[in-house]
């Protein structure tokens, strides 16, 4: 006899559970003692992504905690860039730094090839490990940015607000920043297909910024090479889930449900259930979307906000989630509650 799908296979597979799946983004981090502990020992911020053991010991902390449904890999979207030739680098308290790139000269240094691969062979390990680590029953998703999102850090050379350089060259020179994504695709598609051989079982594509454009510039640039990387993801290892989270979409979140071919959609906290509900559930698995400071807040407000989403869920295919990660505030008690809330189903 086989062994049932765990929970959230199940969910991504469409069906609608008693209780819902749950995990969080930046559920390993720095809102625990024991991952604070762990990354002092680490060096440098990458240095404890390309760390198989240090990165397989944070990426299981919160489920030794709490007992999630799903374990998600520990690393960041900027390894593809790193691994790609631009140099990244992460300040405490500052957030990425990466080295703009402005002009054909600048993409010219990157490419695909065995310094990309053996950049990333590390985080293949620590899937690997993670895999055999795991339950069966917990889930193990695997991650890369979405091309847009990544490009703007790439562009930008950090973090930004109103995201001129980007929107400029997107903009302005389309065939250049066309270049730039069709690599992003490419690089994305070998470094994911690379975590599904050893082991993910789920990915999620995360475009934070993904709200940044207008609906004509959010159709080429957010839904189009994100319908390309699904496809070719889908093609080569039929059997994978896909998650998007277009942070920011809004209404626009509908057309991406519609377009990419991801079997699940991430909610930010900013998105109505209700309007998700009737609207994006017969396409897609939704996932979401208690807002991060009232997982922070704990409490009344918390309980209040947990007794809407499950409601409103109710009888449809879902996974519990924040609308964004963990806040580094966050008391641990809080999010044992959070869990052990959705689980009874009732606040």
């Amino acid at each position: 006899m086989n062994n049932p799908l765990p929970p959230l296979l199940r969910a991504l597979s469409g069906q609608a559970l008693p209780t819902p799946p749950i995990w969080l983004m930046r559920q390993a981090g720095r809102y625990l003692p024991e991952y604070r502990a762990t990354r002092a020992t680490a060096g440098g911020f990458l240095d404890l992504c390309r760390s198989p053991d240090l990165a397989t010991e944070v990426t299981l902390q919160p489920i030794r905690r709490y007992g999630f449904d799903a374990a998600i890999l520990f690393s960041d979207i900027l390894i593809v860039p790193d691994a790609l030739g631009q140099k990244v680098s992460f300040t405490e308290g500052e957030g990425p730094k990466l080295t703009p790139l402005r002009d054909c000269q600048d993409f010219a240094t990157l490419g695909i090839g065995n310094g990309f691969r053996d950049s990333v062979a590390p985080i293949y390990q620590t899937v690997r490990q993670l895999r055999q680590a795991l339950a069966p029953e917990v889930t193990l998703i695997g991650f890369a940015g979405s091309p847009w999102t990544v490009a703007t850090y790439m562009v930008e050379g950090g973090g930004s607000k109103e995201f001129l350089a980007v929107k400029q060259m997107a903009f302005g020179d389309p065939g250049l920043f066309q270049s730039m994504i069709d690599l992003l695709v490419e690089a994305s598609f070998d470094y994911l297909v690379g975590q599904v051989d050893q082991g993910a079982q789920v990915l999620q594509l995360f475009d934070s910024w993904a709200g940044a454009l207008p609906e004509g510039e959010f159709e080429r640039w957010v839904v189009e090479p994100t319908r390309k990387l699904v496809a070719r993801l889908k093609a080569a290892r039929p059997d994978i889930k896909i998650i998007g989270f277009p942070r920011g979409a809004g209404v626009l979140a509908e057309l991406y449900a519609e377009q990419t071919g991801v079997d699940g959609l991430s909610l930010d906290s900013s998105q109505r259930l209700a309007w998700a509900v009737e609207r994006l559930s017969p396409k897609v698995t939704l996932q979401g979307n208690l807002d991060p400071v009232l997982l922070l807040t704990g409490g009344a407000a918390m309980r209040r906000a947990v007794d809407h989403i499950l409601e409103t869920t109710k009888g449809v295919p879902f996974i519990f989630n924040l609308g964004h990660g963990i806040l580094q505030q966050t008391p641990p008690e809080h999010v044992g509650e959070l869990v052990a809330l959705v689980r009874q189903g009732r606040a």
